[in-house]
């Protein structure tokens, strides 16, 4: 594969650059040809660009995950200046570990994972693009396998090749990571351990939209307390599958939503007022998997965030509860 053209089309109101490729013999996905030609691209632009007809294979439209054949050509056309990804920005990285293959960082709260339709640049996704190139000398796209919320801290994995990605996110696909959080929940959790299991679905109809509905995917929760406090738990929660917001509503399910919860939980809960809480106290503390390449166990543990830690602290100097 490789580029065969690159033009750009200056307009009295917007310059585009067009690309152009062909595709070799190893029967690469549309998207993916893209993604891997194109790095300053994040793969959510690139998908959309297919959906919008602004790229084609051999001058037609094709679905974003069609197998290309050897000598296809692949186009596209896509704004000059538009906000990337890949553009390297100087954000502060707490990582855990790193080889040639991939980084594991602790996620701070208050980051994105990655550029959404309103916030295009300072992500995490920009911060390991300037840590990459800083330490490799190389633009390598970061390849997001999971993802933690804004206001969600902890342990997070990124492949830094494409094979990597791949065995990776076939190992989350197939529950062969663990993935345990701390989250500290309204009111005193009656049983030690249990599992929830409720499926979660999408209502474009409701608020929020994400809840518990029967022809919801399935989504299982196991959970073990780690501290009563008076009115307050805390929880230690391993995700058996990946859904969309699968422990906030889970823990609503369960009737103990996540203190500060503002979507699923009260937003008037007292400890909420009490501790100042801007948000729900929820972090990836643990993380473990097999290495893609040399195939031996890592395991992680991230510390706790700094609000986390003000917060529970608070709770135990006026807890009346034995820890």
């Amino acid at each position: 594969m490789g580029i065969i053209a690159q033009s750009e089309q200056a307009g009295s109101q917007l310059a585009l650059d067009t690309f152009e490729f062909e595709a070799g013999p190893e029967q690469e996905r549309f998207d993916e040809l893209l993604a891997r030609s194109l790095p300053r691209l994040s793969l959510t632009r690139i998908r959309r660009a297919i959906a919008e007809g602004d790229a084609l294979v051999n001058g037609a439209l094709s679905a974003k995950g069609a197998r290309l054949r050897c000598g296809d050509r692949v186009s596209l056309i896509i704004a000059a200046d538009e906000p990337s990804a890949m553009m390297p920005e100087p954000i502060a990285l707490d990582i855990l570990y790193e080889d040639a293959e991939l980084i594991v960082v602790n996620k701070p709260v208050g980051l994105l994972t990655h550029p959404s339709r309103t916030e295009k640049s300072g992500t995490l996704s920009n911060a390991l693009v300037h840590h990459f190139l800083h330490t490799s000398g190389a633009l390598i796209r970061p390849g997001l396998i999971h993802r933690l919320d804004r206001n969600t801290s902890g342990a997070l994995v990124v492949a830094k090749t494409a094979r990597a990605h791949r065995i990776l996110s076939k190992a989350f696909r197939q529950r062969r990571v663990v993935k345990r959080y701390l989250a500290l929940v309204d009111g005193q959790v009656t049983l030690d351990a249990g599992e929830i299991e409720a499926p979660i679905g999408r209502d474009e109809n409701a608020w929020p939209r994400w809840r518990v509905m029967a022809e919801g995917r399935p989504a299982q929760t196991r959970y073990a307390v780690r501290q009563r406090f008076d009115r307050h738990t805390l929880l230690e929660l391993e995700l058996l599958t990946g859904r969309t917001h699968q422990i906030r509503i889970h823990c609503a399910a369960l009737g103990h939503p996540l203190t500060g919860d503002r979507i699923y939980g009260i937003s008037s809960d007292q400890a909420s007022e009490e501790l100042r809480l801007l948000h729900y106290l929820l972090h990836a503390y643990h993380l473990a998997f097999r290495h893609p390449t040399t195939g031996e166990e890592l395991a992680f543990t991230a510390p706790l965030s700094a609000v986390m830690n003000q917060g529970l602290e608070m709770l135990k100097s006026v807890s009346r509860q034995p820890g």
